[in-house]
């Protein structure tokens, strides 16, 4: 792998369960993670994964985090991990980093009901 320098400025926002995600390191640039950075709506879907896991660090804002069922206050500085099969969703308006291992695979993205 070769060392890769990108901006967040150059990089358009995705839509995502979550809100917005600007997804700056993705497995194309060969890491053995993604990192993104995420505005989150209000009305996020909860969601889960099978393979990855997401470590979430609260860049600024209030709000909690549902993780199966469970709602836990969270602010800046929060650190939430989330392994694969753990439903979740961050609530407020939130921006956030997300750290995802294996890299973000869109396939790996599921909803109850499906």
């Amino acid at each position: 792998m070769k060392a890769v320098v990108k901006s967040r400025a150059n990089i358009v926002p995705d839509a995502c369960p979550c809100g917005w995600s600007q997804r700056i390191v993705t497995k194309d640039d060969g890491a053995s993670v993604s990192f993104h950075v995420v505005t989150i709506k209000t009305d996020s879907e909860v969601h889960y994964h099978k393979k990855m896991t997401e470590i979430y660090y609260i860049l600024k804002g209030n709000g909690s985090i549902y993780l199966d069922g469970e709602i836990t206050p969270i602010s800046e500085g929060s650190t939430i991990i989330i392994p694969p099969g753990v439903r979740h969703r961050a609530i407020g308006e939130l921006e956030l980093i997300n750290v995802v291992s294996p890299p973000f695979d869109p396939s790996d993205e599921y909803f109850d009901g499906e």
